[in-house]
């Protein structure tokens, strides 16, 4: 006796069967523009469909260098459909970035929004791996350009049949640099379903998700809330760029009900006046993720819409861990423990795991992970850590500690602990009192050179707005409070800090300055 055919589907499996029984459902929002499920799977067939006819086949890589639109996610999930690769870009890299990654990717086309088709016109003409009429242009016209909705609507919109393996590939997402050189961070089929189902669970994503994005969608982050969102059938409403304002007219207007951005996002809407004059009843989960919240936002925000705040710590390499409900109240400082499926453990710098209570590397196991950095084995395994049971697991870079009841708290980056007389100091738990300081907006801590201690820690500071601080105060101040090595040698003030498009602090951009 056999059974019935039922192959797992694919993403793109999953998003032609909204396509078919959703029909008339909202599936994309932008503004006035309202794209509904059965459309937005006409125009995936149609990418996919141009893609395929201009030479792409399985598994060549496609690049997207746009801004925030319907059309980015068309293309984005076209590529899929075409049994393609997404490659997002950041907007924010210079050109021999972009030249760098592209090359790394070797991708047969490319994406560009017009306000980016200047900058990027030398570089994609130079790419010999780009395939004739593959430099394709959103929302405008250029020489040796292909316009995007003239390609796209001269194409069938029947779903091409393109089928794929769970372990081909879904999307290189190039890591922000923080550390050094971005590294492509590789996401097969398999795991990227299994993390939009297992992490959209604990979001409580379901069919009536109306999500709002705001961060550029190249981010890990709004990708993964689109993901989420479109996988239960649910709405996107998407904004080109970040205005708090925006964001409160938005919820309230089209009664939003998931949230995922920064910390400094949250702090910059919850701190408007007239915050308290929208009516935000409709969010069923505010996600903050890509930066520790400070204690202080976070009962804000618990205090203002109630226990639908989840704080997310983990990479673009693989989601780790979640706290959320009377967890959150009641463990303010701690990050929570990891998804289903998922495991962590605490290493020493030999190596050896670590009992509760005690810091050290903060190491991953799961379905989620990436399988590899593409084209980098190198780093690839730098980034392993080989258990005793012979398991390899994700070496994370950073710094944390286990309670005794298996809640993870983050003490910092590895490569941003100072050493300071042989001593090892934290910036977050300085960074964690200074905040608390009346004229201290934001700030980051860093190491810098001292003739006795090696180095020393060294605050940056952005004022509160209107105020005046003044360093030798707030240095004096923060002393007073601090252990007797965390003190720090000093205080600079910036109007803002250097963040990467998951709002993680650029340490290295700071340090430049004082280490030459």
């Amino acid at each position: 006796m056999t059974g019935f055919d039922a192959p797992q589907p694919k993403f793109t499996d999953i998003l032609a069967l909204h396509g078919k029984w959703l029909g008339d459902k909202p599936a994309l929002v932008m503004g006035e523009r309202l794209l509904d499920w059965r459309s937005f799977d006409a125009t995936q067939n149609q990418v996919a469909n141009g893609l395929i006819a201009l030479g792409v086949s399985k598994g060549d890589r496609v690049a997207l260098i746009t801004d925030n639109s319907i059309e980015m996610l068309e293309a984005m999930f076209g590529i899929l459909r075409a049994g393609a690769v997404i490659v997002p870009l950041n907007l924010a890299v210079a050109p021999e970035g972009m030249q760098a990654m592209l090359q790394d990717s070797a991708v047969s086309a490319v994406f560009v929004s017009a306000p980016h088709a200047g900058r990027m016109d030398a570089v994609c003409r130079a790419l010999p791996s780009i395939q004739p009429g593959g430099r394709i242009i959103i929302g405008g016209q250029a020489d040796g350009w292909t316009s995007y909705d003239d390609w796209r609507d001269g194409q069938s919109s029947d779903n091409p049949g393109v089928e794929t393996d769970d372990d081909d590939l879904f999307n290189i997402i190039y890591s922000s640099g923080t550390t050094g050189l971005p590294k492509g961070i590789a996401h097969t089929q398999s795991r990227r379903l299994a993390f939009a189902r297992d992490l959209g669970m604990t979001c409580r994503f379901d069919t009536q998700a109306r999500t709002l994005v705001n961060i550029g969608l190249y981010s890990n982050i709004s990708m993964s809330s689109a993901l989420f969102t479109l996988l239960v059938g649910g709405t996107v409403h998407i904004h080109e760029g970040f205005s708090p304002l925006a964001v409160l007219d938005t919820i309230q207007k089209h009664r939003i009900t998931h949230l995922f951005m920064v910390p400094i996002q949250f702090q910059m809407i919850w701190e408007m006046d007239g915050f308290d004059d929208y009516d935000l009843s409709s969010l069923k989960c505010l996600l903050s993720v890509g930066s520790a919240l400070h204690l202080e936002l976070k009962q804000k925000l618990l205090t203002s819409v109630g226990q639908i705040v989840i704080e997310a710590y983990g990479l673009t390499e693989g989601p780790l861990t979640v706290i959320d409900g009377e967890d959150c109240v009641r463990l303010l400082g701690s990050v929570g423990k990891p998804i289903f499926g998922t495991d962590i453990r605490i290493i020493n710098g030999d190596g050896v795991e670590v009992p509760a209570g005690i810091d050290g590397e903060i190491v991953d196991r799961g379905p989620h992970n990436m399988p590899y950095y593409y084209n980098n084995p190198t780093a690839t395994e730098d980034s392993t850590w080989v258990s005793p049971e012979g398991d390899k697991w994700l070496k994370t870079g950073d710094l944390g500690r286990l309670d005794e009841d298996g809640f993870l708290y983050i003490v910092g980056r590895l490569k941003d602990m100072i050493v300071s007389g042989g001593q090892n100091i934290y910036p977050s738990d300085i960074e964690a009192v200074m905040i608390t300081h009346p004229d201290v907006n934001d700030v980051a801590v860093i190491g810098v050179p001292h003739e006795k201690w090696d180095e020393t820690p060294f605050a940056i500071v952005v004022p509160e707005p209107g105020s005046s601080p003044d360093a030798a105060a707030i240095t004096d101040w923060v002393n007073q409070r601090v252990g007797k090595r965390q003190r720090i040698t000093g205080v600079d003030f910036a109007t803002e800090l250097p963040r990467n498009p998951n709002g993680k602090i650029l340490k290295r951009v700071l340090r430049e300055p004082y280490w030459g």
